[in-house]
This record gives C-alpha cells, structure tokens and sequence, in this order.
C-alpha cells in the first residue's frame, strides 16, 4: 500500500493537530469545571486551527469507556476522585487523526500507566508482516501486568478517507492471526485498562449517530438532522449540534428507518474504572509513524 505525499501530509498535518487540541483539550479538565464548557471548547480549537471534527469529543466518566459526550444543556461537572477519558478525532480533507488520554482526578496513576504502557509496546510491535493479533497479544500482556484487565470487545481500527472504522481491526487481547500489518496502513491503536469485567455492554443514552443511508424524511426535525448529518459524509455527529426542537423525535424516526445509526455509550460495570490511551500511526518499511505524538 503506497501512499502519495498529497494524503501523507493531510495525515501527519491532521495528527499534528489533534495532538495540540487533545493536550490543550484536557488541560481543561479540573474538579469543578463544567463538562459541557469543556466539550465546546475544545470542539471550537479545532474549528479555530482550520480542521474539522472526525466525530464529536468523547469525554467519558470511571467505568464509562467510550461514546459519551456533553448532551445539550448537560449539568455535569468533574468532581475529585473521576477517571475521565478524552477521545479527540480531527480530519484534514478526510484524512483521520484518532487519539485519547486519560486524566486523573483521583488515585488512579497506576491504572492509567496501564493503558499507556500498552500502548507503547503495541506500537513498538508494529512492523510490516506482523499480525494483528500479535499486537492484541502485546497489549494483553502489558495491561496484566500492570495488575488490570484489557477490554476484550473494544479494538482498534483502520483510517480511511472519512472512514473511522476500516481495516485492520487491532484487538487489545491476545489472539491467533489477524490481519497482516502491511506498509502504509493508517490505524489507531487504543488499549483500555479496567478494574472491572473486561467488556463493555451498551448504556440506554445515546448522544452520537452517524448517517448510514441517504434517504429523504418528511419530519422536519428529522430534515433537520439530515442538513446536519449529510456533510459530515457518514462520520458521526452529536445530538447537541442539531438545532430546534423535537430533536429526539426525529432521531427515533431515522435510525427506525435505517437511515442513522446509534452509537450509545459503552461501559464496564458500575463501580469500576476504565483508562484509556490511543494515537493513529502510518506504518513504514520498518516499523511506523506515530501521527499523533
């Protein structure tokens, strides 16, 4: 897989700046602080930088892993002894930079030093020929080490043009096979450690969907959404960047009709925590190119 220099310097340029915004982003996370405040500010950097948003800013709460984002006219706020995870994605003409950090609000260093650990020995693995499942196993290995378990059914996942979820899939177990790393693959690599079950089940709030289907609505709350959704070119949006009312009604009616998809909110069991770490990568003829570091 060869790769012009026209995407090669959308990807790095993209990775560049979502490394910027993600650190500026969670330098905003403070006991006290407002998470809808955080949440637009950090989605206006990237607008500010001359980017666009890949998919809303996850900011997701302890045993919370992913998918949740600020609702319209959230009340929440971070308090003292919050694991939060912060999930930036950015695009340049379509090309994805993908990246996560956690920030402590308690005692959780070790738990965070899992996820990173895991991370940088995932990315260390990474060379053309080697299988997916070979980095899984790498990430595994690092997460139990450090006395926690990974999250078996959240993966990482290729790039493409306005495409977050692409070939290859990189679990964060070990696992036989796999697809073969190859030379100018982009994907992103996320470990999740956990105090708790290890996988994730599916939450009842859904903030996040993305257009699957282009087919008209009569509804005009659901119209409403089409004009929000149909630029984004299938990568997701949030709830809260919809305008007017009767919003809930007209998301129903899509995703009843196939023409949306719900992304609800993912978490491990109530009273555990989860960390997380991630960066995009395009791997080279002997190893890889960190985008986002």
């Amino acid at each position: 897989m060869i790769m012009d220099d026209v995407v090669y310097d959308a990807y790095r340029e993209a990775g560049a700046l979502a490394r910027r915004v993600l650190r500026r982003g969670a330098g905003l996370v403070k006991e006290g602080a407002d998470l809808l405040d955080m949440v637009e500010e950090t989605e206006n950097m990237v607008t500010e930088e001359g980017a666009l948003l890949a998919f809303p800013l996850n900011v997701s709460f302890n045993e919370a892993a992913a998918h949740d984002t600020a609702m319209p006219g959230d009340e929440r706020t971070f308090s003292r002894g919050d694991l939060i995870k912060v999930d930036l994605g950015i695009h340049v003409d379509g090309y994805i930079a993908d990246t996560a950090m956690t920030v402590d609000l308690g005692d959780h260093g070790a738990l965070v030093e899992a996820s990173r650990a895991a991370l940088e020995a995932a990315i260390a693995a990474v060379r053309p020929g080697v299988t997916a499942g070979e980095i899984g196993t790498v990430i595994q290995a690092a997460i139990e080490e450090h006395g926690y378990r990974p999250i078996a059914n959240l993966t990482g996942h290729g790039l493409d043009r306005y495409d977050l979820h692409t070939r290859p899939t990189i679990p964060n177990i070990a696992m036989a096979g796999g697809t073969v790393i190859e030379e100018g693959m982009v994907f992103a690599i996320e470990p999740f450690a956990t105090t708790g079950s290890g996988k994730v089940g599916e939450a009842t709030r859904v903030e996040i969907y993305k257009q699957i289907a282009a087919r008209p609505a009569r509804l005009p709350s659901a119209k409403r959404i089409l004009e929000t959704a149909r630029p984004r070119r299938g990568l997701p949006f949030s709830r809260r960047w919809v305008p007017g009312d009767k919003v809930e009604i007209g998301l129903a009616t899509l995703v009843r009709a196939g023409i949306l998809h719900p992304f609800p909110m993912l978490h491990d069991v109530p009273g555990s925590f989860v960390s997380q770490a991630e960066h995009t990568l395009i791997v080279t003829d002997t190893g890889c190119e960190v985008t986002t570091r």
